[in-house]
């Protein structure tokens, strides 16, 4: 019989590129995991710097901080091993590393052999592939050694396997997007169906500027059962024990598998705190009209920070409907946060008074009410200016990606909420949050969406109704569908061109807006980087 092996999953919430605080961190987990009896912790990939570092790599500094981590790090393993994850030169090459340590020696360390390069990720730019496995022997056992995207290919656990693991361990740093949780658990239950061993998946949690991490690691025995769920959006450390091959979980399981809008939900709560807080503002301000975005957005703000960390301000104009000061009134107050109305008019009416004989002549157009939504912008970054609140906007990636925002005006801030987020899944999201406590005034959900920067102005005047855009939208940004095949797909070849069309020509108000969290499978920012000038033309 083999000695039982105790083993903590620590899922943590770094902070990206600082290194000695990260490493605290590290060896305070290791210190509680000892004290509980664990022989072994295991923390994320990259966990010394945090998750993604980009261009903090090619700093010069970067391997003497890594070094006096190390030597931390091995200080702290002389009651417990610690499986890690850090970069690594050598011989003036940089791999992404794991590596265990224990009683202040390094029993093994494995460079990651598959560096992703598609979509958020661009580890090709810093990291060089590792070739070699790594197996450790460590109290009876053989720890495989894996990072990340290593396991989404066969090579390196069955690698590890054949050089004699006998328990795989998957150190990663794994962005959320909405059903990816289901995707990785699957993932690694094939491993073990294959190879007949136990596999440990740790995750980092957190926001890190538009990506945010949802944790939910988990362990699968060798009969690919699920023995161990962690929670998704918090810091955890979860136990299991090994021995026989046969994997047990010591401490409870919880509940990782919510429904799409419970962790849409969360992870737009997570990616807000982490950002405002990560970033040392006390607070927000934003700009709340009475429609359904900035009563999501305010609902978000005050869930992630708290509502005395939270400034809603009413900017109402000739156009704004009573309605919409009522509804935002009544919901600031739900909510609990400060709430001031300042009209736009006095200001609007200084800047047409300036402007007067340079549109002498011309029709009143889109002009005028880009001109309002400018206004408040100036308003709110002068607020933001004078308390150090970050104006945090409340524009959706249906808007973002037709280009119904303004630059300057709506488009103003730190920070987006629901950059990433369509329209139809705005209200869906309302009436998630509804229905844990009622504070959006439900004739907000109701009422047909609305700039109110002209009289009796809908959405739908310019756009197409939501469902048809969203849908529209999703197959030509997030699959990358042509034209032809969405119009095959029932879609009216006029609506199809029109707003491939707008897609296309507001790249670049994209690329003055502010990043956002990234909660789909391609986000604007980092995800999808189209040329701003370019000659393509759809549907050819």
């Amino acid at each position: 019989m083999t000695q039982s092996l105790n083993i903590a999953l620590a899922q943590c919430n770094f902070l990206v590129g600082d290194i000695p605080g990260n490493t605290t961190l590290i060896c305070q987990q290791a210190a509680e995991a000892a004290v509980a009896g664990a022989d072994l912790i295991v923390f994320s990939e990259l966990a010394l710097t945090g998750y993604p570092p980009e261009d903090l790599l090619l700093r010069p500094s970067l391997q003497r901080r890594i070094d006096t981590a190390l030597e931390q790090i091995a200080a702290a393993s002389s009651e417990i091993a610690i499986a890690i994850g850090y970069p690594w030169m050598d011989n003036d090459v940089l791999y992404n590393c794991a590596a265990v340590w224990y009683r202040g020696e390094e029993l093994g360390r494995y460079a990651k052999q598959y560096l992703p390069n598609y979509q958020v990720f661009d580890e090709k730019r810093y990291f060089t592939e590792g070739i070699d496995s790594c197996v450790i022997p460590f109290r009876g056992h053989q720890l495989g050694l894996t990072v990340c995207e290593d396991v989404w290919f066969d090579g390196p656990v069955d690698d590890a396997v054949n050089a004699g693991a006998t328990l795989i361990l998957n150190l990663n740093a794994s962005p959320f997007h909405m059903g990816k949780l289901e995707e990785r658990v699957e993932l690694m239950q094939r491993h073990a169906t294959r190879c007949k061993v136990p596999l440990l998946y740790v995750n980092q949690v957190g926001g890190q500027d538009e990506l945010v991490f949802d944790g939910s690691s988990f362990a699968i025995s060798a009969e690919a059962n699920c023995v161990l769920q962690m929670p998704s959006w918090q810091s955890a450390l979860g136990y299991v024990q090994l021995q026989d091959q046969q994997l047990s979980a010591i401490s409870a399981s919880q509940l990782a598998r919510e429904d799409d809008l419970a962790s849409l939900y969360q992870a737009l709560v997570l990616g807000v705190r982490d950002y405002v807080n990560k970033n040392r503002f006390p607070g927000v301000v934003l700009g709340l009209s009475g429609g359904i975005d900035s009563a999501l957005t305010l609902a978000i703000a005050a869930d992630a920070l708290g509502p005395e960390r939270v400034r809603a301000v009413m900017m109402p104009f000739t156009y704004t409907s009573d309605m919409s000061k009522t509804d935002a009134s009544l919901q600031a107050e739900a909510m609990g946060v400060r709430y001031e109305s300042i009209s736009i008019e006095p200001m609007y009416r200084e800047f047409m008074a300036g402007l007067s004989d340079n549109f002498t002549g011309l029709a009143v157009d889109t002009t005028e009410e880009n001109l309002q939504s400018r206004c408040r912008g100036v308003l709110l970054m002068a607020l933001s200016n004078k308390t150090g609140y970050m104006v945090l906007t409340t524009g959706n990636k249906s808007e973002m990606a037709v280009g119904y925002a303004t630059l300057y005006g709506d488009m103003a801030g730190g920070y987006g909420a629901l950059k990433d987020v369509y329209k139809t899944k705005v209200f869906a999201l309302a009436d998630y949050r509804n229905s844990i406590s009622p504070i959006i005034p439900q004739r907000v959900i109701d009422r047909p969406p609305s700039a109110e920067l002209a009289p009796d102005q809908k959405d739908e005047d310019s756009l197409p109704p939501y469902p048809v855009l969203d849908s529209i939208l999703e197959r030509y940004i997030e699959h990358d569908d042509s034209a032809d095949s969405i119009i095959a797909a029932g879609y009216e070849r006029e609506d199809v061109m029109r707003v491939i069309r707008l897609v296309d020509v507001t790249e670049y108000k994209r690329r003055q807006a502010p990043i956002g969290v990234r909660v789909t499978r391609r986000g604007f920012g980092r995800d999808r980087r189209y040329p701003v000038t370019n000659g393509w033309k759809a549907g050819v």
